[in-house]
């Protein structure tokens, strides 16, 4: 379950989550480090500060040299006791009567043990920490008791203790947010050619990426990256090449061939089989014709073309006229003059296109209609055939596709027309869709055009 859910997450995102995970275990790490080792000096100092005056202390009683009251540094509490437990000799502060430490303590003590006891018992308050050591010879042994007071030191403690508490989690977020600034800038080129390579693959232009001036990874990837778009284009247009050349040259043949078929039905020979040959060879040179296009208009991508003020109406009408004769009526929906900015050989060819597809599938009647929307034209081809599954409408515009119900090449068509009419809208900056007929019945082709 996390790791899908890590998975969504953007890179800079889980970069940055890694980071300060990293950097805050690091800080946790290094605060309870430095507070161990501060407590650790800390507390090494006042032992060794209590030791050299234990030292001292029992020098003088070796010596027999113990003056009264005992020499101290500082705020420490010294006493001397002998084997029986009586304060022999003690500091100022010291108390004279009780021995600072009890019997298991003191033995604890003479053992290296560093004993924390209540300040109360030398009239103090706080804490503080005693040492022992042995002292004399082993007839007449004493013990030199040293405590000193670590109030001080322990609230030292506290507040560096506090500080590091407090100062954790702002230095966290300080650390999260410096390390999504820098994670950011070190991913911006790599967001770049990712923005680049969605423009290049939603264009035809012969763009590439832009290199970063970095020498690094980043670049390298943008490096291989337009050489393999380098090597796509070639191949683009080799294919491009190699369908116009076979088109072109798919064109004397099927011209010869057709004058020879009409020629031979003029004169009546052949019977029936030039009439049936002369369909295939108009269908073999419209599918020739419609590859030339779609080859022309894939090579012209960087020449967009020359456009002008179109009358669209003018152009529907006229393209209704010229279906005078079709298996079905063509009608234009009354309206005032419309004009597109447009290429009007292009736009004639999509109109064409469009109704032939109309007409080829259509039941009863096509109607063609014209309205603004938007500060564009839009232009309507309705049809009251089968119409289109709404799943399947969009795969109709890539070349060649075929359905299962009747719309498809084998109704007549070559399988390029809408391939056609959607490359020649895009060259004019202008769109098509297919949707449900309003009617409830058949198919709307929606074509949205520039004013």
């Amino acid at each position: 379950m996390t790791g899908r859910y890590l998975q969504r997450l953007s890179l800079r995102a889980r970069l940055m989550g890694l980071g300060v995970m990293g950097v805050a275990l690091a800080l946790a790490l290094g605060s309870l480090v430095l507070y161990a080792v501060l407590r650790f000096t800390l507390n090494r100092t006042v032992d060794d500060g209590a030791l050299a005056s234990a030292q001292t202390v029992s020098a003088m009683v070796t010596e027999n040299t113990v003056p009264e009251p005992l020499p101290v540094s500082g705020s420490q509490v010294v006493q001397v006791v002998n084997g029986s437990g009586a304060v022999v000799s003690a500091s100022v502060s010291a108390d004279r009567l009780t021995p600072l430490l009890r019997p298991p303590e003191l033995a604890r003590a003479l053992g290296g043990e560093r004993i924390s006891i209540p300040g109360s018992r030398a009239g103090l308050t706080g804490t503080l920490r005693a040492i022992a050591v042995r002292a004399g010879p082993p007839s007449a042994s004493r013990s030199i008791i040293v405590a000193v007071p670590v109030n001080d030191l322990e609230q030292s403690q506290d507040v560096l203790r506090l500080t590091l508490l407090l100062a954790y989690t702002p230095l966290v977020v300080v650390m999260a947010l410096i390390a999504w600034r820098v994670i950011g800038s070190t991913l911006r080129p790599v967001e770049a050619l990712r923005s680049g390579a969605a423009r290049i693959s939603g264009s035809d232009q012969d763009e590439r990426l832009a290199v970063p001036e970095s020498a690094d990874e980043i670049r390298a990837l943008a490096l291989t990256l337009n050489d393999m778009l380098d090597r796509l284009a070639a191949a683009r247009n080799r294919q491009r090449a190699f369908v116009a050349d076979a088109a072109h040259e798919l064109r004397s043949p099927l011209t010869s061939m057709r004058t020879q078929l009409e020629v031979a039905q003029h004169l009546g020979e052949g019977g029936e089989l030039p009439m049936d040959l002369l369909a295939d060879v108009a269908r073999l040179s419209t599918l020739v014709e419609d590859l030339l296009l779609l080859a022309r208009a894939g090579t012209d991508s960087n020449h967009p073309p020359v456009r002008e003020s179109t009358d669209v109406r003018a152009l529907l009408v006229a393209t209704a006229e010229r279906y005078a004769g079709a298996p079905v009526p063509v009608s234009v929906a009354d309206g005032p003059a419309l004009y597109a900015n447009v290429n009007s050989e292009e736009l004639r060819r999509v109109v064409a296109n469009l109704v032939d597809n109309a007409v080829r599938h259509a039941s009863s009647h096509v109607d063609l209609a014209l309205r603004t929307e938007g500060g564009g034209a839009v232009l309507t081809v309705l049809d009251d055939g089968p119409g289109i599954p709404a799943d399947e409408r969009e795969r109709v515009f890539e070349r060649f596709a075929r359905l299962d119900d009747a719309r498809d090449r084998d109704a007549g068509g070559t399988g390029l027309g809408l391939a056609i009419v959607r490359e020649l809208l895009h060259r004019s900056d202008g769109s098509i869709s297919l949707q449900e007929n309003p009617s409830g019945r058949g198919l709307a082709a929606v074509v949205r055009l520039p004013c």
